[in-house]
């Protein structure tokens, strides 16, 4: 069983993101890894016109790209540097319109085993207490032998 408490700091698991997937910087920096957690992490999307879709309001698939971004970081947080950690599922509930400022996401590892990851993200616009999308979602874990 992997620890309850993150065993890479915030600053650990940023440069990993930005030597592993320097394509998320794409066009500029708008990912921020916020906190590093027991069983949580906290991500954060700046406002970017990249980010928009047609009538001016965030795009689901940023707004995907950011759950699934805040639920690996928390994985990794506490299983280490494992690149290949992948996404077997998410499922998305878009629940309003965003409000055009950053968005923050707050991840909470639900389980967190030894080949299986599942946990939960509410995504709210920054300086507001309303879920704007709420996701679940399961990574599979590699072989660490």
């Amino acid at each position: 069983m992997t620890s309850h408490h993150p065993i890479m700091s915030k600053d650990e698991l940023t440069a990993f993101l930005d030597r592993e997937f320097p394509q998320i910087h794409e066009g500029g920096q708008t990912f921020f890894v916020d906190e590093i957690g027991p069983l949580c992490a906290r991500m954060r999307m700046d406002y970017h016109d990249r980010h928009l879709r047609p009538g001016g309001t965030i795009s689901g698939p940023s707004m995907m790209t950011l759950a699934d971004l805040a639920l690996y970081a928390a994985i990794l947080a506490h299983i280490g540097p494992v690149a290949l950690a992948v996404t077997t599922s998410l499922n998305f509930n878009f629940l309003r319109k965003p409000e055009p400022r950053a968005l923050i996401a707050d991840c909470r590892l639900l389980k967190l085993g030894r080949r299986l990851a599942v946990g939960e993200v509410s995504i709210f616009s920054e300086g507001s207490s309303d879920v704007v999308c709420h996701a679940t979602g399961t990574y599979s874990i590699p072989d660490r032998r």
